[in-house]
């Protein structure tokens, strides 16, 4: 498991409830049963952990975990 994922795990796991075991990296948002509003304070999470900027609409409700975790990933590498 790369860094990135445990650490969104753990984000998922603080923030809403989940247990660590409980989040598949092949799992959606809406697989996770997270709506609009918690896709939102899960994006300032992100931004917070990850020292990173990330829009509302780039977590998106369909979006895979691993799909956040390369999107994370990418905006680190980006970032100066």
């Amino acid at each position: 498991m790369s860094n990135t994922l445990t650490r969104l795990v753990t984000l998922l796991a603080k923030g809403f409830g989940f247990e660590t075991h409980e989040v598949a990296a092949t799992q959606t948002f809406n697989d996770l049963e997270l709506d609009s509003l918690a896709l939102v304070e899960l994006t300032l999470a992100i931004q917070s952990e990850f020292g990173i900027k990330l829009s509302d609409e780039e977590l998106r409700a369909n979006s895979t975990i691993t799909q956040a975790v390369q999107l994370i990933d990418a905006k680190q590498e980006d970032s100066p």
